[in-house]
């Protein structure tokens, strides 16, 4: 298992350096980078104020790892100073070649120097670090609580298989599988955030004012209070899946010959279910948690956060890509890679634990 390891690990290196090349490309050819918006700014605003604002900043902006269309900068740029052209270029880093630009990414991103925010002033693992903690509530929230409700239940529904339970659930599931993410969110928000008709939850943020004043209890409760919403967005799309595939796993397991025979030797049910087809069972279902929880915690909180003004990870990759803000967005990028990249190697490590049985290393 060692050597599969290692093997994973060193395909991690190519795998990243393909993802970025590819992201490098397509950011090389999109029109409407930073420097055409500095520029269409400037000519909103007048030159002065952008020249001054130049002179002021350009000292303190270190070289960007990302490119912008040349065309489209050439024809944003008709009636430009070339001068001043050159210096809001070199402020964003976009005066090197792109050749030299991609290569002064690989080396950075090595060693995760992700450069500083266009925008922001802010290092790109700064702003990471600051709104880590809001995706990181709804991502271990929301897959917790799906994996507590979905696997008794997709136990229950294979127990029962065939009953108005099973059916009546099947229903449900499947009808909260169909509502779309953003349109629930938004029905929520109407009935209970102070829409139309109730107002008992919070529309934005993650704690109340006041909320380092409050006692550890009154802590707790303001931050389960704000997420509330949130989290039933998240999760009434997120059952199905996971329900179904437990389901199917245990009515597979139930059926094989190693179950009849443990019945036919008198073992209680309880102990059938739970002594043995538990294990084998819940191999697919467990094995898949860590790459779930990356799932859910990148990606699906997306729009919970735009539309929940949740300041986390999901809004700030999204306001980076309104923006062209590309030491964020290709930071962002890296990270999350790299992270999907490990949690499937944990996957297949997970697997051999639950099953001792699966040898990678023995597969050609």
């Amino acid at each position: 298992m060692t050597a599969y390891i290692l093997r994973r690990l060193l395909l991690i290196i190519p795998t990243l350096i393909g993802i970025m090349t590819i992201n490098f490309v397509i950011v090389q050819v999109a029109p409407g980078g930073p420097v055409d918006q500095f520029i269409a700014r400037m000519q909103g605003h007048g030159g002065m104020d952008v020249t001054s604002r130049i002179t002021n900043t350009s000292s303190e902006m270190q070289d960007s790892t990302s490119t912008s269309d040349q065309a489209g900068r050439t024809r944003g740029a008709q009636g430009i100073d070339p001068e001043l052209l050159r210096e809001i270029e070199r402020l964003y880093g976009f005066d090197k070649p792109a050749h030299e630009r991609y290569l002064q990414m690989l080396v950075n991103y090595a060693v995760f120097d992700f450069g500083e925010s266009f925008y922001r002033d802010r290092t790109v693992l700064e702003l990471i670090w600051e709104k880590l903690p809001v995706s990181a509530s709804l991502g271990v929230w929301s897959t917790l609580l799906v994996y507590l409700v979905c696997i008794p239940l997709g136990i229950s529904k294979a127990v029962r298989h065939g009953s108005r339970f099973d059916i009546w659930t099947s229903t449900v599931i499947i009808i909260g599988n169909a509502i779309p993410v953003f349109l629930f969110a938004i029905i929520l928000i109407i009935f209970f955030a102070g829409g139309n008709y109730l107002n008992w939850f919070p529309l934005r943020g993650l704690t109340s004012d006041g909320f380092a004043d409050m006692s550890l209890f009154g802590q707790i409760l303001d931050y389960f209070w704000h997420l509330a919403l949130p989290l039933i967005a998240i999760l009434i799309g997120s059952f199905a899946t996971l329900t179904m595939l437990t389901k199917n796993s245990f009515l597979d397991e139930i059926g094989k010959q190693y179950v009849v025979t443990a019945r036919a030797k008198g073992l209680p049910e309880r102990r059938v279910l739970y002594g043995h087809v538990f294990r084998n069972a819940m191999l697919i279902i467990i094995s898949g948690f860590p790459a779930a929880f990356i799932s859910m915690f990148f990606t699906g909180s997306l729009l919970i956060e735009v539309i929940f003004s949740l300041d986390g990870l999901g809004l700030l990759g999204f306001e980076a890509t309104l923006q062209r803000d590309y030491p964020v967005m290709f930071g962002t990028l890296y990270i999350f890679t790299l992270l999907g990249l490990v949690v499937n190697l944990i996957s297949d490590v997970l697997y051999t634990v639950i099953d001792p049985r699966i040898d990678f290393e023995s597969r050609n």
